[in-house]
């Protein structure tokens, strides 16, 4: 896929410090005032970004605000980096209202210019840009205590591959500053001539609506966004019922990684919707008393007013006892509503809890064999009536739930039995939600039905017809596929090759198969694919270490998981700080090896590490604050369908360096070539020297000739290279270690 590379950096020359904006923007020292090491930088105010994509082609507005804080004029370059092969149809850019003439540079030239910068300014940020043509304009004055408005538009042709095409906006300038972006905004609209199925973004959370299927408008916004990756958008078309996306992901000698999107896309009043069966199960004991209680009758209501006119359904209340209200599952007519809304508002909190009587209650009546069933169970507190133990009880809801119906929970506060609710949903292929004391129930119960009120396929398997082996994938199980929502399907695959893939499921019991045709590749574009594969896989081990207890064959494939894909969360941690402490005591690692220990200030170093311990044992607590956070964290991880949610429990990472800067262990890590590359105090490491004890070091002194040397002769180096000043890696087999 071809990507316009737009990387937005306001400097001074010379100053270390350096702030995200609409291009790059050199500042250059004024005649007779060369700036030195000057106490201010630019300021970005907004960013607006708006993007056309019409089936291949795109055409990208870019609005930016930055602001001079200093009281003298400036002046400076513009660059925008262009990569190698990209089309782009048109470029113009304005400046406060004045269009301005841009020179295009090839790549030869740009690379003259990129190093330039990188020698001038001691920072090899721009060395990524290396392989990239450049467009260069002058911009004089920017003025002293103003704002400086630019606008920039161009055109680009979209590549398609295996029936999907990627648009990309660079937001990967971390690197540049550490100050979040204030007033970010994004809006795509999508039209195309064939059918838009998937639409998905591995890198950020973004608002999709679908205007009908060839039409839809994506949006992001952010008032304090630190930019630490790309926006990515992939746009799927297929004129099938059901479409399919596949991305793929492989380093040359090693296993690949592979992404499926499934999605129905837009549906129509008229398309056909799969009547269900839902049972609504509500805790009703004393702790419901006050707002809870308010809230849950709320959100039944609304779940009760938002069936289906052919769903059937049952309420059944629960304290010391357990009453259903009609007996049986019901047609969903606008008479049993009714009569359902009388009984909710009636509900009043007293008693004991007793989940034993209620969810024999609830799996009482046999499951229809053309329709799905699930049960929607809500309390906020453990088990006081009938079978109080964990195991027995468990047992029981096997017993009665023969049919495996789906039973989503919803633990409401923290005084729960955590296991307890999460085993029954794993045991019967659900999910679990937790509502803490402050958040909305009705949002969080209202949000879930709206998922799950309208399904397209039930029973969903997936079949792969492929010359080699496929493995490893996440989710085990395939959840059913409901209107205006997608699946993500991660997993392995060994060599390359065309694939067949097969939907198979029910249409309101009446089979159905859905058929796609992709191929495996052996590409590096895809990069985010294998930790978001990692971070599902650790999510998954860690939920069997907490529901089951510890194994050492699982703890050790956390580590390593962990340690090759950057997965540094508070559960992780823990264990990857103590297995190098052992291989460092083992002497199997050197000191100048050591990647996660002998970073932390004297007496931070036990605080982390204790603080880590007692994260990875909240693991096994059942109830509280700590139990309920690690349970709804750990979940997350496994079904991480971007990024960020890769980083469960980011904020709890800080730490103090030995120069006494606050620092985020979860944020000092990149993925570069198939694993990790972390920050240690002023280096990065590869993940790959560790196993490197007895290689010779190729030592290279930062911007010296052999340091362009190895970048000319090697381009792919520059990924590693443009991450600091102070480097080892592994590439090729051989050590290098670029040094100051």
């Amino acid at each position: 896929m071809k990507k316009i590379k737009y990387t937005i950096l306001l400097s001074l020359l010379l100053i270390t410090e350096i702030i995200f904006a609409g291009g790059i923007i050199i500042i250059e020292p004024t005649n007779g005032n060369p700036l030195g090491r000057m106490p201010y930088v630019l300021e970005v105010r907004s960013l607006k970004v708006e993007t056309k994509i019409k089936d291949q082609y795109a055409f990208t507005k870019i609005e930016e605000v930055f602001y001079n804080p200093s009281n003298m004029n400036l002046e400076g370059y513009f660059l925008f980096p262009v990569p190698k092969g990209c089309v782009i149809k048109n470029f113009s850019m304005d400046i406060n209202g004045k269009k301005m003439q841009a020179e295009l540079l090839d790549a030869d030239k740009a690379r003259k210019i990129y190093e330039d910068i990188v020698r001038k300014l001691r920072d090899p940020a721009l060395l990524e840009y290396s392989e990239q043509a450049l467009f260069k304009v002058r911009i004089f004055p920017i003025e002293a205590l103003k704002e400086k408005r630019i606008e920039i538009s161009y055109s680009e042709i979209l590549e398609k591959d295996n029936n999907t095409q990627e648009y990309i906006f660079p937001l990967n300038t971390k690197k540049y500053s550490a100050v979040p972006l204030k007033n970010l905004s994004f809006k795509i609209d999508v039209e195309s001539s064939i059918e838009i199925k998937t639409l998905y973004s591995p890198t950020h959370e973004m608002e999709i609506n679908r205007k009908d299927d060839k039409h839809a408008t994506i949006g992001f916004e952010s008032n304090s966004l630190l930019p630490d990756q790309d926006l990515r958008l992939f746009i799927g078309f297929d004129n099938s019922k059901i479409g399919m996306s596949l991305l793929s992901y492989k380093v040359a000698g090693e296993d690949g990684f592979f992404l499926l999107n499934i999605s129905p896309g837009h549906t129509n009043a008229t398309d056909k919707i799969v009547n269900k069966d839902i049972t609504f199960v509500l805790d009703v004991s004393g702790s419901m008393a006050g707002p809870k209680m308010d809230q849950a009758r709320k959100a039944l209501n609304f779940c009760v007013e938002n069936l289906n006119s052919n769903d059937k359904f049952e309420i059944i209340r629960f304290s010391t006892e357990a009453e259903a209200l009609f007996g049986n599952r019901v047609l969903a007519d606008q008479s049993n509503k009714a009569k359902a809304i009388e009984f909710i508002k009636n509900l009043r909190p007293i008693g004991g809890t007793n989940i034993d009587e209620a969810i024999e209650l609830a799996c009482k009546e046999k499951k229809s064999v053309d329709r799905p069933n699930m049960i929607v169970f809500i309390t906020d507190g453990k088990p006081t009536i009938g079978e109080t133990s964990e195991d027995q009880l468990l047992k029981k809801i096997m017993t009665n739930n023969s049919e495996t119906t789906r039973i989503f929970t919803f633990g409401i506060g923290d005084d729960l039995n955590t296991h307890l609710l999460d085993k029954i949903t794993e045991q019967t292929n659900a999910y679990r939600t937790y509502i803490s004391d402050k958040e909305d129930i009705e949002v969080k119960i209202s949000n879930f039905f709206n998922k799950v009120s309208s399904p397209i396929l039930t029973d969903a398997e997936l079949k792969f017809t492929y010359n080699g082996k496929v493995r490893e994938i996440f989710p085990h199980k395939l959840p059913d596929v409901f209107k205006g929502s997608s699946i993500t399907v991660m997993g392995r695959f060994d060599g390359s090759g065309p694939v067949e893939l097969t939907l198979e499921g029910k249409v309101n019991g009446k089979p159905e198969k859905y058929n796609f045709s992709g191929k495996f590749e052996e590409k590096a574009d895809n990069d985010f694919i294998a930790p978001l594969w990692a971070a599902r896989n650790v999510g998954y081990l860690l939920d069997q270490i907490r529901l089951h207890g510890e194994n050492k064959e699982l703890i050790d494939e956390v580590i390593s998981l962990s340690k090759k894909y950057g997965i540094v969360t508070p559960y992780t941690s823990y264990l990857i700080l103590e297995d190098e402490q052992i291989n460092l005591t083992n002497n199997n690692i050197r000191d100048d090896q050591v990647i996660f220990n002998q970073r932390f200030a004297p007496m931070e170093d036990e605080d982390f590490k204790s603080r880590g311990k007692e994260e990875y044992s909240n693991l096994n607590k059942t109830s509280g604050q700590s139990g309920v956070v690690s349970s709804s964290e750990v979940q997350n991880l496994g079904f991480s369908d971007n990024l960020n949610d890769s980083k469960q429990g980011a904020s709890r990472m800080l730490y103090k360096d030995k120069t006494g800067k606050t620092q985020n262990l979860s944020s000092q890590v990149r993925n570069i070539q198939g694993r990790a590359v972390y920050q240690k105090n002023d280096e990065w490491i590869d993940l790959y020297v560790q196993n490197s004890k007895d290689q010779k070091v190729n030592r290279i002194q930062f911007a010296s000739t052999e340091y362009f040397n190895l970048l000319n002769k090697y381009p792919e180096t520059s990924q590693f290279l443009s991450l600091g000043q102070n480097v080892k890696f592994i590439y090729k087999n051989n050590f290098y270690e670029v040094y100051e």
